[in-house]
């Protein structure tokens, strides 16, 4: 597959993934042929993007199953689920700096066949242990896959168009966020634990083999880098006050949702008094604007500036929270739930354009932002947990609802200088 861009030289030179304002700006895909698979691939990696955060979802819905299977606890068996994600978060650092050295479509390819595998065997778990193990290193296969799929758009995609191309695949991850959790308590019923794992393994199979067709190639580096290098590398994506706040920011914003929404399944059961498959059907609603509205968020974020898109995607969250808190009646709970994904689908995939425009190697931006991102979601479910247990879900959303709030007002005066610079507005009806 071709990878010229709308200039006719190509992707960007040198070092692949090599990144800035200046270098980024007259690129894209180019119009008719390259155009037209351009699109193939961007759905290729967002479908990608909805299988792996579908399978990441789905098991929290399933560990009573996978706990009487084993003849364990769900508290045991829950561990699986930081087994994936931390390895998933740190791997992303090397993964990365490989995809700098070797080129995105290897790093992709490679991922992405081992994690079909490696979910594959996962129903041959005969214990808790052998699952937790597989989950590990499954994290650790997986963490190539969509992190450089991004750093892969941010090679092709100019910045003032990157906004509503990213957007599609931040719309099929949150779209797998929801219908994993939803598919997760609904599916088990239907086909089993093992059915699950086994349907993410074909369907992974699947975009694989269209994945070799699809995923472009780009330069690998001309050298490789040291360690201290790549140490420098990492310092400086921190050495500049846009770094530091964006990074900054992806951490904030990642404590805030993940708290909020890592325990809403419990906020349902409890005072709501739902069973698994109502919760799944609720949290569903999670994921809907995501998988709608991500590209429309992107484009309005590309034409208008994250400046103001970040922002009001805080206090949305903010108000969210607040009506969390009230304990409201089922019909706005649905609908907090649903704008709560609106929040982070208005800041999140803001803030990882800027990351893929930040001075340095585009590999290492990404990973060091997935990185952040996934420590993020950690350390909020363990924040909240620490306000819950003493105060109960009311304060604990109400705490959340504050500092969503103060994190919005702060963002106003850091991100200011993020508006499309003059005369390159995209049109509303401009293409991707």
């Amino acid at each position: 597959m071709s990878t010229r861009s709308a200039d006719g030289h190509g992707l960007l030179r040198g070092t692949p993934g090599h990144v800035g304002r200046g270098e980024a700006a007259g690129r894209g895909v180019a119009p008719d042929t390259d155009a037209n698979s351009f699109a193939l691939t961007l759905a290729l990696l967002t479908s990608t993007a909805f299988l792996l955060f579908a399978q990441i979802f789905m098991v929290a819905p399933i560990l009573p199953a996978l706990a009487g299977d084993f003849g364990s606890t769900a508290g045991m068996v829950g561990l699986g689920v930081p087994a994936f994600l931390v390895p998933y978060g740190w791997t992303v650092l090397v993964w990365g700096t490989v995809s700098d050295r070797w080129g995105r479509r290897r790093v992709i390819l490679i991922s992405l066949c081992a994690f079909v595998i490696l979910t594959a065997g996962t129903p041959l778990a005969t214990n808790v242990g052998e699952f937790i193990a597989l989950r590990f290193v499954t994290g650790v296969a997986a963490g190539g896959v969509v992190p450089i799929s991004v750093a892969l758009i941010g090679d092709l995609v100019p910045y003032r168009r990157r906004g509503r191309v990213l957007g599609w695949v931040f719309g099929g991850a949150a779209g797998g966020m929801a219908f994993g959790a939803a598919g997760g308590a609904l599916g088990e019923q239907l086909v089993g634990w093992q059915g699950l794992f086994g349907v993410v393994a074909v369907g992974g199979l699947a975009l694989l083999v269209l994945g070799l067709w699809l995923v472009p190639d780009t330069a690998a580096a001309p050298r490789p880098s040291s360690v201290r290098q790549v140490a420098a590398g990492f310092a400086d994506l921190l050495s500049t006050s846009r770094g530091r706040r964006t990074y900054g920011y992806v951490l904030v914003n990642a404590v805030l949702h993940a708290g909020i929404y890592t325990w809403l399944g419990v906020y349902l059961h409890d005072h709501v008094q739902l069973d698994e498959a109502q919760i799944g059907l609720v949290l569903l609603g999670y994921g809907i604007p995501g998988l709608v509205l991500s590209p429309a968020i992107g484009r309005l974020a590309d034409r208008y500036g994250r400046a103001r898109v970040i922002p009001l995607g805080l206090a949305l969250t903010a108000a969210c929270a607040a009506v969390f808190a009230s304990e409201p009646s089922l019909v706005f709970l649905q609908a907090a739930v649903v704008s709560l994904s609106l929040g982070y689908d208005m800041t999140q995939p803001a803030l990882v354009v800027i990351v893929t425009d930040l001075p340095g190697q585009r590999g290492q931006a990404i990973g060091l932002n997935s990185c952040v991102l996934w420590v993020g979601m950690g350390v909020g479910s363990l924040v909240f947990q620490a306000i819950l247990l003493p105060l109960g879900f009311s304060a604990a959303f109400a705490w959340f609802a504050g500092l969503s709030l103060l994190a919005g007002a702060v963002a106003i005066p850091l991100f200011r200088a993020e508006r499309p610079a003059p005369g390159t507005r995209v049109s509303p009806a401009a293409p991707a």
